[in-house]
């Protein structure tokens, strides 16, 4: 069955999407939706990652709720300094960050942390997944920054994913 229909679930996703989107319950989108459902999984399937492992769902959470509450406040945190940036400009600068995380998830989710998170920005990531470069729209003390960075999204994801 799975060498059939690798992704059950994904095929079944994507024949819902093609008929959503043409808002068609027509012979041809019903046929159209289902070969599409069919034939993408086993096509891509070579691209999907392996299935990753969470270690510590309790950590997970926990860093769900952290990241949630960074975003609330960053958002504040960057409209204030939109609005004072005539009177006192955003110090922005690029900040390189050097990683101990090296799972494929772990650097994944921390790359859509870096991008939920305003103010900051993934911008490259080293070859050998030892640094970051990120833009940081708002910068006091870069050591800081980095120090902050690195305990609170960093190492939880080494707890979850490694």
């Amino acid at each position: 069955m799975s060498r059939v229909f690798p992704a059950p679930l994904l095929s079944l996703a994507l024949w819902a999407l093609w008929l959503l989107l043409n808002l068609s319950l027509s012979a041809g989108n019903l046929l159209l939706g289902a070969l599409l459902g069919f034939f993408a999984p086993i096509l891509f399937a070579p691209l999907r990652p392996q299935p990753a492992r969470i270690r510590r769902p309790g950590v997970a959470l926990k860093l769900f709720f952290l990241v949630g509450r960074d975003v609330l406040v960053s958002n504040l945190v960057v409209a204030w300094g939109v609005l004072r940036a005539r009177h006192n400009p955003p110090r922005s600068a690029f900040v390189k960050v050097p990683l101990d995380l090296h799972d494929a998830h772990g650097l994944a989710a921390l790359s859509m942390i870096c991008t939920v998170v305003p103010g900051t920005v993934w911008s490259e990531l080293a070859l050998d997944r030892s640094a970051l470069l990120m833009h940081v729209f708002d910068l006091d003390d870069e050591t800081r920054f980095i120090e902050h960075f690195k305990t609170t999204y960093e190492r939880p994801l080494m707890e979850i994913f490694q």
